[in-house]
């Protein structure tokens, strides 16, 4: 990132495919009082009735992406471009900027001497640039389905595709600084964010030392 290791906090980049569990991974961070900022989150917040990115969604996509109360549809703009790689890249020239600008803001906030910053497709969309260590949740693709399937009910058609489209298991992991197993249960979860919570408290100290001598 572009700030000194001395005006920021250590960057943790959490990452996975659909279905990955890294929502439950960021809860056991949050747990340990570490600032959790959550990319599906802004990119929500910067489409809302009112603002420039809702503005510039709605002019490139026209008037049929808003629902009847004026929020942003999500599932049917998703529908438009999901199956067309031109719509879906001229969706992210929108996007992407606004969430990055606003997720910077968040990470010179963050209270805790290190930030986890949840970017499910942060390998797919280079900004491994943006953090300081990519984390990524493991687990198989037919767990990932499972999941998936029980937790919104798409078609197991539509989770196949987005799991097509996203980096595959093995790309992850050899993208990886850190990894987190989650082919097992919740409670296996447990001890290893709490081995990487001592890890990265120590690289944050690390990190800032560094900083203030070259500074």
């Amino acid at each position: 990132m572009a700030e000194t290791t001395a005006s920021r906090p250590l960057v943790i980049g959490l990452t996975g495919g659909i279905g990955s569990g890294k929502s439950a991974v960021a809860d056991l961070f949050a747990e340990q009082g570490i600032t959790v900022i959550d990319t599906d989150i802004i990119a929500r917040q910067v489409v809302e009735p009112e603002t420039a990115g809702l503005a510039a969604v709605v002019e490139r996509f026209g008037r049929g992406v808003l629902a009847e109360d004026g929020q942003l549809d999500r599932a049917r703009l998703r529908q438009q471009v999901f199956a067309d790689e031109k719509e879906r890249k001229a969706l992210e020239s929108i996007l992407h900027p606004l969430i990055r600008t606003e997720m910077r803001r968040q990470v010179r906030s963050a209270a805790s001497s290190y930030c986890i910053v949840c970017i499910p497709l942060l390998l797919e969309t280079g900004q491994s640039d943006s953090v300081d260590r990519v984390l990524v949740v493991d687990t198989t693709p037919e767990q990932q389905v499972g999941r998936t399937l029980r937790r919104d009910g798409s078609p197991r058609e539509t989770i196949e595709g987005i799991l097509a489209a996203q980096a595959s298991r093995q790309e992850r992991l050899n993208r990886a600084d850190d990894v987190i197993d989650n082919t097992g249960t919740r409670e296996a979860l447990k001890p290893q964010v709490a081995v990487l919570h001592r890890e990265y408290l120590l690289l944050a100290v690390s990190d800032r030392r560094a900083g203030a001598r070259s500074s």
